[in-house]
């Protein structure tokens, strides 16, 4: 009895095995595995040296496009196509022989192309380029091209006017205020280059375009701010408090100075117009919009104009002190509050545009909106680390690591199958190798459902009331 039993128990060990035996086998993914992987006509071509020619005499495979709203393209199988380059040059040697020339040729290619590009900028920058650049030229003609352009002009004359003041009294306040419209325009010029450069289109070196320009060109305006506004008129008071000179009559000095406050103010309206309606457009209010740097050109010159019109004011008080008091000094400290005033400014601008540069986050609440769309699709289990960067004029960098759902991919694959025809190809299924041919059928078509679903998702990220998502 004992001997019986020992024996079934064997036999059920041995059917069990068999059982565990009965899995599919690991494939090794070798190089003849891969000679049946498919291959564009595209890379047949580039990486096999053949002709379009060559490939109409092979099997034309059509493979459906993973995208809803792209056809199906045409493939072909790896061996077929080796076969072919083998039948063409003769021999893998020549193949080789044959890809290395065209390498050389290539490199060749690309080195002449960079000469001639660099022999051409050398041309323009002789000649000038005569290419017509209205992209640019409108850009300076409305927004903040134009509240820059307005600056440009009215400080020039201001500084033209200010410095005769300035040659005519001698007065050490007047000085600095001429610094400053110098120091104003040149920034501004400044400005309209950045604006200019960002108009440029993205290219391969600069995938995300040059909308940095501006933030770098308000930066380095803030550094010529504190450095040659901030810091000759600290001089020039220091100079007039060691060493007062007496002034000549300053009634000149104040017709200027009374002309350059309303023009500076003139142009202070037209910066907080800008800022007032691209504010509304943003969905912010204007301490944010300029705190944020939303628009770094135009808050240089709401900036640049706000300390002109306080800077005008304290000149023309500490002139009129120094005119009824005859005390120099009075008109030596002026200098230096103006000085302090393009200091404060410069610091501002500085800060500003660093954190900008530097890849600041987007509004808490604008990111939870983006957060809270994704999380409420149906395909997205969870969301993590999401990152979302200011990129400048309203185009936001977007990062997340989404956990998708599975099951309602799957589904969602499913909704769009013949479930009876499906039926049928499952109780079809024998043998092992019958299933592996089906699963990779079916999950193929459903990764390419999951890309789908990943374009959806981000066609839903970039309408319009959400900003530029890249």
């Amino acid at each position: 009895m004992c001997t019986f039993n020992c024996s079934t128990v064997e036999n059920l060990k041995k059917k069990k095995k068999a059982e565990v035996k009965a899995v599919l086998k690991k494939r090794e993914y070798g190089p003849k595995y891969t000679q049946n992987n498919f291959i564009t006509g595209v890379r047949a071509i580039n990486e096999f040296c053949l002709k379009s020619s060559d490939l109409e005499q092979l099997r034309k495979i059509r493979r459906r496009s993973p995208h809803d709203d792209t056809e199906a393209f045409t493939v072909f199988l790896r061996s077929d196509v080796e076969a072919k380059s083998l039948e063409v040059w003769g021999s893998p040697e020549a193949l080789a022989r044959e890809r290395k020339r065209r390498k050389e040729a290539e490199i060749e290619y690309r080195e002449n192309l960079f000469r001639n590009q660099k022999l051409l900028k050398e041309y323009k920058d002789f000649l000038g380029d005569t290419k017509p650049r209205s992209s640019t030229a409108g850009m300076l003609l409305k927004g903040p091209g134009k509240v820059v352009m307005v600056a440009i002009c009215i400080n020039g004359l201001n500084f033209f006017f200010k410095l005769l003041a300035w040659v005519y009294t001698g007065s050490a306040s007047m000085f600095s205020e001429a610094i400053h419209s110098l120091a104003d325009t040149c920034n501004q010029a400044l400005l309209a280059l950045g604006i200019s450069q960002s108009a440029r289109t993205p290219d391969p070196s600069h995938p995300y375009g040059f909308t940095n320009m501006r933030y770098i060109a308000s930066l380095i305006s803030g550094v010529g701010i504190f450095m040659m506004g901030a810091g000759l008129s600290w001089y020039h008071g220091i100079i007039g408090l060691l060493h007062p000179q007496p002034m000549e009559s300053l009634l000149w000095a104040y017709c200027i100075l009374a002309g350059s406050l309303v023009s500076e103010g003139a142009t202070l309206l037209v910066a907080i117009n800008e800022i007032r309606r691209s504010s509304r457009a943003k969905g912010l209010s204007f301490y944010q919009y300029v705190r944020l740097s939303r628009d770094p050109s135009t808050n240089v010159v709401l900036l640049e104009d706000a300390a002109a019109v306080l800077g005008v004011t304290l000149a023309a008080t500490c002139m009129g002190l120094t005119s009824l008091t005859g005390n120099p000094y009075y008109d030596s400290l002026g200098s230096l509050g103006v000085g302090t005033l393009l200091g404060a400014v410069s610091a501002f601008l500085i800060y500003t545009n660093t954190e900008a540069l530097l890849g600041r986050s987007i509004n808490p609440e604008q990111l939870q909106r983006l957060t809270e769309l994704l999380e409420s699709d149906p395909v997205v289990r969870a969301i993590h680390d999401v990152k979302a960067t200011d990129m400048g004029l309203s185009k936001v960098r977007f990062k997340a690591e989404v956990d998708f759902d599975g099951r309602v991919v799957t589904r969602s694959y499913l909704e769009k199958q013949d479930i009876e025809q499906l039926l049928q190809e499952i109780q079809q299924v024998k043998t092992l190798e019958e299933l592996e041919a089906f699963m990779l059928k079916h999950g193929e078509n459903i990764i390419d459902t999951l890309g789908a679903e990943v374009d959806r998702l981000e066609k839903e990220l970039k309408v319009p009331s959400n900003p530029d998502i890249l």
